[in-house]
């Protein structure tokens, strides 16, 4: 239940849900382009009521922390995006700036209903000149990976010592 915790005591702050049992997805914009004409239609009776689209991708896991990192040195972390819709579908990734030192690296190509593609992040760290910031310095970034349907955000984070 909502209303207690595990110990059978209520609760004393609100339980937040996840987007994910919420209805929506984390950090995503939808396009206004949403019907594809050449991408076919389903005409599937069990389907024509749902309210819910049918395409799209889904981040796992939907953000990147590194942690603390050494200047100089190459790290690389893996990302699926899988096809959740029941038709095939496009994606593209926008490489970020070069001064964040982020590369986004995978087979472009459709991804088929069900199927799920790799993403890997590499980060060369590197420390911007300028400031001293005390030896740490934070990189912040969102990868935008363009669909068919909308803009997913990839947050990823890391501080490089």
């Amino acid at each position: 239940s909502l209303l207690v915790n595990a110990a059978g005591q209520p609760r004393k702050e609100k339980v937040k849900l996840p987007s994910s049992l919420q209805g929506r997805k984390p950090d995503s914009i939808p396009n206004k382009k949403i019907e594809d004409p050449v991408a076919g239609k389903v005409n599937t009776s069990s389907l024509t009521k749902t309210r819910q689209h049918l395409s799209g991708f889904h981040l796992i896991p939907h953000r990147v922390t590194l942690g603390v990192l050494k200047e100089g040195c190459t790290y690389a972390a893996t990302v699926i995006l899988k096809n959740v819709g029941v038709n095939f579908s496009r994606f593209r990734v926008k490489q970020p700036p070069p001064h964040t030192g982020l590369r986004v690296m995978y087979t472009p190509g459709p991804v088929a209903a069900g199927l799920q593609v790799e993403l890997e992040i590499e980060i060369f760290a590197m420390v911007s000149g300028g400031e001293d910031t005390g030896g740490l310095e934070e990189v912040s970034h969102d990868i935008e990976i363009l669909t068919e349907t909308e803009t997913l955000l990839l947050p990823v984070r890391a501080n490089i010592l």
